[in-house]
C-alpha cells in the first residue's frame, strides 16, 4: 500500500509543473528566458507564470519567447510585444498606471480600513468596560448606603 501511495503522489507532482527542456547556448540568454518566463503570466490558468503553467497556450508562450530570444530580442522587446497582443494582464507584475492603479491602492486602502476598524472596535470595547465599572461602583456604594441604612434601623 505504501509504495503505491508514493508512487500516486510522485506521478502528481511529476505532473504539477510544467516541463520545459529549451536550452539557449548563450547563458545570458538562458537566464533573460527563464526571467521572462517568470514574468509572464499564463492567460488560461489561475495567478501562474507561463514558466509553471501546463496549458498548451502557456506552451505557445515560453515557445514564442525562446524564438524571440533566438533572433536577438531584448527582454523589454519581448515583454512590450506580449503586452501589445495581450494587454497588461499577461505580466505577472503590471506596470502602476491608471488603468491599475486599483490593483495597487485597494491592498493598502484594505489594511487601512482594517486597521481603523480595529481601532474602532478596541476603543468602543473599552468606553463599555469603562461604563460597565461605573455602574459597578455605583452599585457598591449603592449596596453600602443600602446595607448602612439596614443597620441604623436594626440599631434604632
Amino acid at each position: 500500500m505504501k509504495p503505491l501511495l508514493l508512487l500516486f503522489l510522485l506521478m502528481t507532482s511529476i505532473n504539477s509543473h510544467a516541463v520545459d527542456s529549451r536550452q539557449l547556448s548563450d547563458p545570458k540568454q538562458q537566464e533573460s528566458y527563464e526571467t521572462l518566463t517568470k514574468e509572464l503570466r499564463c492567460l488560461v490558468c489561475q495567478n501562474q507564470t507561463i514558466a509553471d503553467s501546463n496549458a498548451e497556450l502557456a506552451g505557445d508562450l515560453r515557445r514564442q519567447v525562446y524564438e524571440m530570444l533566438q533572433q536577438g530580442k531584448s527582454e523589454q522587446e519581448i515583454i512590450r510585444f506580449m503586452t501589445d497582443r495581450y494587454g497588461d494582464f499577461v505580466l505577472y507584475k503590471p506596470p502602476f498606471a491608471g488603468k491599475t492603479s486599483l490593483l495597487w491602492i485597494a491592498p493598502v486602502l484594505f489594511l487601512l480600513m482594517g486597521l481603523m476598524t480595529i481601532f474602532f472596535v478596541i476603543r468602543r470595547k473599552r468606553a463599555t468596560a469603562q461604563v460597565q465599572v461605573d455602574a459597578l461602583e455605583t452599585d457598591i456604594e449603592k449596596q453600602k448606603k443600602i446595607r448602612s441604612l439596614l443597620e441604623k434601623g436594626e440599631l434604632s
